[in-house]
């Protein structure tokens, strides 16, 4: 699917990633694909000088309004293993004419007049990514808009249940944490949908519940889903464990939240043998440290995957090949 920016004569449409929902399962596969080829090579000295030249003299911009380790850096590790030149601002909010009031729109505005080949960004405000794309005819990827959507994390969180189970459909997903602020959850749940006979499983406390507009939209693609209190009954039936923290960055009084469910050795200890723990990261204190040696905690490679599909992703883009 693509999603266009403004067109002029001189220009043709680009792919802005905005949404997991955009992807079919077609295209995940050939991001997949491409994943694993950048794997591969930057496994070695000659493999990394051979990506090293596929998009040489492109260049990056890497605007950030909103704290980030794993998606920041991995998008801009990946542009420079591409050979990419890269513009990058991590801390945007304040260190930006937004702190003077100018839109969103005028600020990509400007960025889409410098020449970029590709914008990344993350923002506090839903649609942040969707309102940039609307006026640029530069590809922009949407790296986090606010409690909306996370689209490359649910790409890497798909590759990393991909390359686990070698199937995406016929799973038993538990998601349990912070499901109403965690755009995570909402992006992830969103390509399961794309799969036959998947199952979700969302565990929280009350005020953490996930939204509504999620379980209405499972429910219209046919994806089945329960909500439960019971962990350890969970925990058992799943191929899949998806844990989060609390986002406390959208919440007035954190501290007045309950504290949810930490996922330790003595919880997780009846799960099945090549089930796997997912987390998106940073966790705080919703996994204990003595799950990390388990064979089954996959929220490290996890992590490092993202910098691959990434590379996939800006290097399909460019190419014009998604």
């Amino acid at each position: 699917m693509r999603i266009a920016g403004i067109i002029n004569n001189e220009r043709r449409e680009r792919m802005h990633i905005l949404s997991a929902e955009q992807f079919s399962p077609a295209q995940i596969e050939k991001i997949f694909k491409r994943a694993d080829y950048f794997k591969k090579n930057s496994s070695t000295l000659p493999g990394r000088k051979k990506i090293s030249t596929i998009h040489q003299g492109r260049q990056l911009a890497s605007l950030f309004f909103q704290p980030s380790t794993r998606t920041r850096l991995s998008f801009e590790t990946a542009a420079v293993k591409l050979g990419m030149g890269l513009i990058s601002t991590e801390n945007a909010r304040e260190n930006s004419s937004s702190t003077k009031g100018e839109s969103i729109e005028d600020t990509f505005r400007i960025l889409d007049g410098y020449g970029y080949d590709i914008i990344a960004t993350r923002h506090f405000e839903v649609g942040a990514a969707a309102r940039a794309a609307a006026v640029c005819e530069t590809p922009i990827i949407n790296a986090g808009d606010g409690k909306g959507e996370h689209p490359t994390q649910s790409l890497l969180d798909a590759y990393t249940i991909y390359k686990s189970h070698g199937r995406l459909q016929g799973l038993t997903v538990v998601f349990g944490g912070d499901l109403r602020y965690g755009r995570t959850v909402r992006s992830l749940s969103r390509i399961l949908s794309k799969y036959k006979n998947n199952h979700l499983i969302f565990i929280s406390i009350p005020e953490l519940q996930v939204n509504d507009d999620i379980k209405g939209f499972l429910a219209s693609s046919g994806t089945t889903f329960e909500e439960t209190a019971s962990v350890a009954a969970a925990l058992k039936k799943a191929d899949v464990v998806y844990w989060t923290r609390l986002q406390a960055e959208y919440l007035a009084n954190p501290s007045t939240i309950p504290k949810g469910f930490t996922l330790n050795k003595r919880l997780i200890k009846n799960m099945k043998e090549d089930a796997i723990i997912m987390h998106p990261l940073p966790r705080v204190d919703e996994i204990d440290p003595d799950v990390d040696d388990d064979p089954r905690a996959a929220y490290f490679r996890q992590a490092a995957n993202g910098l691959y599909v990434r590379m996939a992703l800006l290097d399909l883009v460019l190419s014009e090949k998604l």
